[in-house]
């Protein structure tokens, strides 16, 4: 079955963080969604590793932005106001009050103004979606002379099976636009995790990179970045740009880093960063709960386990002409008030107009899913349809279950039938 595209897309663009979405079996987490830190927390833990970044001062109220201003105009009278969200494109943003673009070059005296208008709005940029995300932190940098942009990348890499550098003598763009516009300037390096990053390599990355100044300092600096990589368990580091300043040096003036999500009890530091602000809070509750959910803009909830089943489940919703709210897998090995608090989740959608429970009982056991149904709709009063597909282990004891609950639930025999029961109870 052809996937649909639309929505496909939808979950891509929520899932951005994820590195990686694979399952394993035994009812193991579906998608690993990795770290992201702001530009402020980055650049302070790039420079703990001896990487060139622009001097900041991260602000939480305009007065103490009027102040960070001073301190870092360096006497040009201009510093650089950034605001802080987990989401590219803000320069091109638009705050929700009007104000255009989430950084500005500015007069030192014009900070004050622009610092009232930024702190505590909202910014919607095109990785955002429509509603935005809060900026509750702006990074006041000092202006520096910048030349010469390049890309430069760190990924965990299949193909290699461990980390691969990634650079171009280009940048500031997109790498999928330099990509096209530049495929012979971009070098691929794939790194031993055994033996790290040697010498030679680093000459290699330098040399694709086409640095001006010192190629021993600049060797230095991608070491660095490499050391930050493996040492933070990071999933990514991208720089862009990775730029020069007028004596030649490298300076990572924007980056973005990722953190594996499975090395939270060795990087407790790093991991204590969070801003869940940032978060979609249904995700947030979910987290909270070993759930693993995306939310989507459709009108039917789902209610999966696995992360197979749950796109097929979605895939067939859209073949009979509806659309999935949500990614929600509940695991192999939740227990009754998981259930429930799943369901707590999916009615924070207002776009809800039914849910869709479709569960193949393995290690999950269809009367533990019968029991947290009834349960959840009885303390949620559902106002909307809710049907169930159970099939596997103690599945006639799931359905005794919810036959016996006097609950509104509509039952289905398999899968088609229970997408097509779900469109058709919101038409």
């Amino acid at each position: 079955m052809a996937t649909n595209v639309k929505w496909l897309a939808q979950l891509a663009t929520r899932t951005a963080s994820c590195v990686n979405a694979s399952w394993r079996t035994g009812g193991a987490k579906t998608f690993n969604r990795h770290l992201n830190v702001h530009e402020y927390q980055g650049a302070k833990h790039m420079a703990g590793f001896g990487v060139n970044v622009p001097p900041g001062i991260p602000v939480f109220t305009v007065q103490e932005a009027v102040d960070a201003a001073k301190k870092m105009d360096g006497g040009s009278g201009e510093v650089v106001v950034k605001s802080q969200i987990l989401a590219g494109g803000r320069g091109l943003g638009t705050f929700k009050s009007g104000l255009q673009g989430g950084v500005h070059i500015c007069k030192t005296e014009e900070v004050e103004s622009l610092a009232s208008q930024m702190i505590g709005e909202t910014l919607v940029t095109k990785q955002t979606g429509p509603d935005g995300k809060p900026v509750n932190c702006l990074y006041i940098a000092k202006k520096m002379q910048l030349q010469n942009e390049k890309y430069f990348a760190i990924l965990l890499d299949r193909g290699s099976g461990g980390p691969l550098v990634i650079a171009c003598s280009e940048g500031g763009t997109s790498i999928e636009d330099l990509a096209e516009k530049y495929p012979d300037k971009i070098i691929k390096v794939p790194v031993d995790i055994n033996t790290g990053i040697t010498d030679d390599q680093a000459a290699q990355i330098v040399e694709g990179l086409q640095v001006s100044g010192s190629q021993s300092e600049a060797a230095k600096q991608v070491k660095g970045l490499y050391n930050l990589f493996v040492e933070s368990d990071c999933t990514m580091v991208e720089v862009n740009p990775l730029a020069e300043d007028p004596e030649g040096n490298l300076i990572a003036a924007d980056a973005k880093l990722g953190f594996d999500d499975n090395a939270a009890f060795r990087q407790k530091e790093l991991f204590g960063l969070k801003d869940d602000s940032q978060i979609d809070p249904r995700e947030v509750a979910a987290s909270k709960w070993d759930l693993n959910y995306i939310g989507l803009d459709g009108e039917i909830g789902c209610m999966v386990n696995g992360a197979g089943l749950a796109m097929a489940t979605m895939d067939i919703i859209k073949l009979h002409g509806g659309t999935p709210a949500n990614f929600l897998d509940v695991g192999g090995s939740a227990e009754k008030q998981q259930i429930v608090e799943a369901f707590k989740i999916l009615t924070m959608d207002s776009h809800v107009k039914a849910i869709l429970v479709n569960i193949f009982g393995g290690i999950m056991k269809c009367d533990v899913i019968a029991a947290g149904i009834v349960a959840a709709a009885q303390e949620l009063d559902l106002k909307v349809p809710l049907i169930v597909r159970l099939e596997g282990t103690n599945v006639e004891t799931g359905k005794k279950i919810m036959d016996e609950s006097d609950m509104k639930i509509i039952t289905a025999v398999d899968l088609d039938d229970a997408a097509k029961k779900a469109v058709q109870a919101i038409k």
